[in-house]
């Protein structure tokens, strides 16, 4: 009986993979068919966007989207059912065994084993990836211009992303397996209050300590783009600290900017790539592609107004009350449901073999699979409707034609295309498309006419 529930679980597990990669790869597949069908520049973009503009930005979005499928299909799909058909997780867990009695530890113990584990997953999923973050970095985007990354940047890089993630990974999962060793019927809510504590700590501590490991970054220089920032962020209370400028172009042309922190202390950070010529008042060390790239300190000033629109209005502090109440109810089900022996009999193990962490794994990753994919929908969704929320709150800030046109220049510096599928577009995008916040200001814009 317990084989036929094992072959159950497998056999349920692997439709499930395929029906949720199949379902990804038909909306992606809707959006190539609007990418090789689109081919005339929107009337609302024409004063802005060049012919020449928009097929290169349709040529990538094409070039990134078959690149998904084709990825999709080959790990999501064929690779993952061929290691879960063969075990290969179960496999890992031997192999740990062996390696900790080679070792001369305490094989016993399932903390040391899960480390191990890790470790050695680890390393299997980092050279599986390898070949495709290659294609990607070297390829695609060295293709369409975005890649500044040299082989000898990437291979650090790499091997830096590994170590930290080795460092911080593994006393997590010591700390998790502890716990529900030791916490009793009810371990699930103190893993819960460790796993938000941590959450906060790793909020904390990332941007100060871990991403300057990756990144150079550094104050933003007195001028008057600084002046401006101070005074916005004076003016709305926020409590800025520190405001600092990202080498991004370093390992790419791609331009963001971003805040973070807790409580009373934030920082902001910007880009180097959504500063005009980079922020350098000598265009000379450009190449002829950076030159006349990025936005006009009002137009970043605009950016920042929708930015700290997200802090004014709630977003960060919802949006972390919404992961708690969701980690929660994840960790409730996994309480249930962890010892359920089939589970761990369909991945290959042997009967009284019930590792935790696989444990964690199989719930967290099949079991809630639908639970997680109506989540996610939902929370698609919602950063919709904070990005149209922090748009106006911009646009009351009065950015309304600074952050139209930066919005512009921002698509246009990062080829993206302006055209999308209804589906692949409700289903993908947390945020508006270009045309959708375009439309919405100008709606804004409007409404206060008529209220003047």
């Amino acid at each position: 009986m317990s084989t036929l529930e094992a072959d159950t679980v497998l056999y349920s597990i692997l439709a499930l993979v395929i029906i949720e990669n199949a379902l990804e790869i038909y909306i992606a597949l809707r959006q190539v068919k609007v990418y090789r069908s689109a081919l005339t520049v929107p009337n609302e973009l024409k004063a802005h966007m060049s012919e020449e503009t928009f097929h290169k930005a349709r040529k990538y979005g094409l070039d990134q989207e078959n690149f998904g499928i084709f990825k999709a299909l080959l790990m999501d799909v064929l690779l993952l059912c061929l290691e879960l058909y063969v075990g290969l997780i179960a496999l890992i867990w031997q192999l740990s065994l062996n390696v900790v009695d080679r070792l001369h530890w305490d094989a016993s113990n399932e903390i040391v084993v899960s480390l191990v584990f890790v470790l050695i997953s680890n390393v299997l999923s980092t050279f599986k990836s390898l070949p495709f973050k290659l294609y990607k970095i070297f390829v695609l985007e060295e293709k369409h211009g975005f890649n500044k990354q040299t082989a000898g940047f990437f291979a650090w890089d790499q091997l830096k992303g590994f170590l930290v993630t080795q460092v911080v990974m593994l006393p997590i999962t010591a700390a998790i397996i502890f716990i529900v060793q030791r916490g009793g019927d009810n371990f699930f809510i103190w893993l819960w209050v460790f796993t938000g504590v941590i959450s906060l700590v790793l909020l904390t501590i990332y941007p100060i300590f871990i991403a300057p490991l990756f990144d150079k970054y550094t104050p933003l220089e007195e001028g008057p783009l600084r002046k401006s920032i101070e005074d916005l962020a004076a003016s709305l209370k926020f409590p800025l600290t520190k405001l600092y400028v990202v080498e991004g172009s370093k390992r790419s042309s791609h331009s963001n900017a971003y805040f973070y922190g807790l409580w009373n202390s934030k920082r902001i950070v910007l880009f180097d790539t959504l500063l005009l010529n980079k922020g350098k008042a000598d265009d000379s060390e450009l190449t002829d592609d950076e030159k006349g790239k990025g936005c006009t300190d009002e137009e970043v000033l605009a950016v920042l107004g929708h930015e700290l629109g997200h802090w004014k209005l709630g977003h960060v502090t919802k949006n972390i009350v919404i992961m708690e109440v969701h980690l929660l109810l994840m960790f409730l089900v996994f309480g249930y449901l962890f010892k359920y022996a089939p589970f761990y009999e369909a991945l290959g193990f042997q009967p009284g073999t019930r590792p935790i962490l696989v444990g964690l794994l199989i719930v967290f990753t099949y079991v809630m699979a639908p639970y997680n994919a109506i989540i996610n929908f939902a929370m698609t969704i919602l950063s919709r409707r904070y990005e149209y929320q922090a748009d106006e709150f911009a646009h009351k800030l009065g950015f309304e034609h600074q952050l139209g046109r930066a919005l512009i220049k921002l698509n246009l510096d990062n080829l993206g295309f302006p055209v999308y599928d209804w589906l692949y577009s409700t289903w993908n995008h947390s945020h508006p498309t270009l045309l959708q916040r375009l439309a919405r200001l100008k709606e804004l814009g409007q409404s206060q006419k008529k209220l003047q």
